[in-house]
Order: structure tokens, then C-alpha cells, then sequence
């Protein structure tokens, strides 16, 4: 991404997080109070044009997504919390709101993100008035000069007790190099850490009203000049994480068996490509 501004990718997600709390039945899968007061004014007009797309399969499967996301990773936290786990690292943050909705006082929460977009989400909070809890540490990191563990460190991180880590909406725009590195780390860490994160499968894997899909949202992503590059089959990433235990890898199918049953919307994700997976050490 542009050095000098935040991620708009950041800022679709965000928009989509608080348009769930809106447009959607109840009950919310994803409950975040917060989510559309970060957005302040200034985004108030692009929220509300989630009116018009509640009936686009495609808007409201990718909605579905990113809030089932949220909620996957925030399941699996309190599950890390249950065991001991007393830090809790957001890798490419954007404008996620946990840190003001924790519920745990002994968990501290590092964000991880670029330097602007992580200014400019503080710079939302100040103007919504939205003050930075006491367990709240940021940690901007520019890859080009700087590395994830000595930010991290700078932060108040400590290494030698167990965290759990949420990587949501980033693996799609990395090298393989940077995604090997970073998991590398949270390898690293003692044993109890977690992860929990988001990948696309290759579209080579999809049928072919799958590869219309994945086109058209590469080409979206591609013009915020965010483009996608990384894709793993199942077994390609169950490759790649070797030195974890319990993997957890799921799709649509289970996500909507998990998340999504009984509702009185159309609220529910579509195809194939999207997968969420959890892991432990």
C-alpha cells in the first residue's frame, strides 16, 4: 500500500462490520457497539449505501464473510483467555474495535498496522471522541524499515508468555516470503499461543461461476491498489503450518452451519474460495 494513506481495504471492511449492525436481523453474529461510531460523520454516507445492495447475493455473502470472520477469531480468543493467555496481537488491524469492547481486564491487546493507516484510525477515534483503553498498545510497523518482532517488543510485548494472534484480511496481499516470515514468528512464541486467520483458495480450485466472482473482487482490490497475491489450497497451508496443532479449517458450509443457521435474512456466504482456520501451539 501508498505509504502516505491509510488502506481503503481497511476502510470497506470496516464499513461492511457496521452496516451488519444496521441492515442485518436480529440476532447480530457479530455484536460490535462500536463499529459504527468509529466511522464518525465522514463515512456516514458510504455506510448508508448499503441500502441499496441488501439484495445483492454477492454484497451480502461477502458481508457475511467478514463479520463470520470477526466472530471466528473473537470465539477463539475467549478460548485462548480460558487458557492463560493474557495477550492478544491484531496483525493489520485497520479499524477493528475490540480493544474498546474488551471484556477481559487482564488482556492486553497490541494492534499491528501500517503507520498510516494506524494514524488515521486514531485520528477517528479522537474525532468521535472514542478514548484508547489502558490495554490497548499500537504498534505500527513499516515492513520496508522495520520488523514485526522488534515493533512488537517496543510495544511492550512479551515474548516469553503465551498470546494469541488474529491475521484478518491480510494474507491475500502478501509474498509468500512475508507470510512464511510472520508465521515463522508466531511459531516462535510458548506453547499455548494461538492464531487465527483468513485465506482464499487459488482461482485454479473454483468453478467457473467462482472465477467470475474472484475476478470481479481482484479487480476492485487491484484498483484500490491493494492487489491480491497469495492463495493456498487446504492442504498447501496445512503445509505451511507444521509446527501448530489443532488446525481448524473451515468453509462456507461449516460457516454457515456455525453462524448463519435459522436466520430470518439472506444472510449467509456463498461459494467456496473464503476459509477461516485456527491454530495452536
Amino acid at each position: 500500500m501508498d505509504d502516505a494513506r491509510p488502506s481503503r481495504t481497511a476502510l470497506r471492511v470496516a464499513l461492511r462490520r457496521a452496516a451488519h449492525q444496521i441492515y442485518d436481523a436480529k440476532p447480530l453474529v457479530f455484536d460490535d457497539p462500536v463499529a459504527v461510531p468509529i466511522l464518525g460523520q465522514e463515512y456516514l454516507p458510504e455506510l448508508h449505501k448499503t441500502a441499496t445492495k441488501l439484495e445483492k447475493p454477492f454484497s451480502v455473502a461477502l458481508r457475511a464473510f467478514l463479520v463470520a470472520r470477526s466472530r471466528y477469531a473473537e470465539d477463539n480468543l475467549a478460548k485462548a483467555v480460558a487458557q492463560g493467555v493474557t495477550q492478544y496481537v491484531l496483525l493489520g488491524a485497520g479499524l477493528d474495535t475490540f480493544a474498546h469492547r474488551n471484556p477481559y481486564s487482564e488482556l492486553r491487546v497490541f494492534e499491528v498496522d501500517h503507520p498510516a493507516t494506524q494514524q488515521w484510525k486514531r485520528e477517528l477515534l479522537k474525532t468521535g471522541m472514542l478514548k484508547a483503553p489502558a490495554n490497548l498498545a499500537y504498534a505500527p510497523v513499516d515492513f520496508e524499515r522495520q520488523t514485526l518482532p522488534e515493533q512488537l517488543h517496543a510495544a511492550g510485548f512479551n515474548p516469553a508468555i503465551p498470546a494469541f494472534f488474529a491475521w484478518l484480511g491480510v494474507v491475500p496481499y502478501l509474498t509468500l516470503d512475508a507470510f512464511r516470515s510472520t508465521i515463522a514468528f508466531v511459531a516462535s512464541q510458548p506453547a499455548g499461543s494461538g492464531l487465527v486467520l483468513d485465506y482464499g483458495q487459488p482461482r485454479s480450485a473454483l468453478p467457473f461461476l467462482e472465477k467470475l466472482a474472484h475476478d470481479s473482487l481482484a479487480a476492485r482490490v487491484q484498483l484500490a491498489g491493494e492487489p491480491f497475491q497469495l492463495f493456498f489450497t487446504p492442504p498447501e497451508i496445512a503445509g505451511e503450518l507444521t509446527a501448530f496443532r489443532g488446525l481448524e479449517d473451515i468453509g462456507s458450509t461449516e460457516i454457515n452451519a456455525r453462524y448463519f443457521g435459522n436466520r430470518s435474512d439472506n444472510l449467509r456466504l456463498m461459494g467456496s474460495s473464503a476459509r477461516l482456520l485456527s491454530a495452536w501451539l
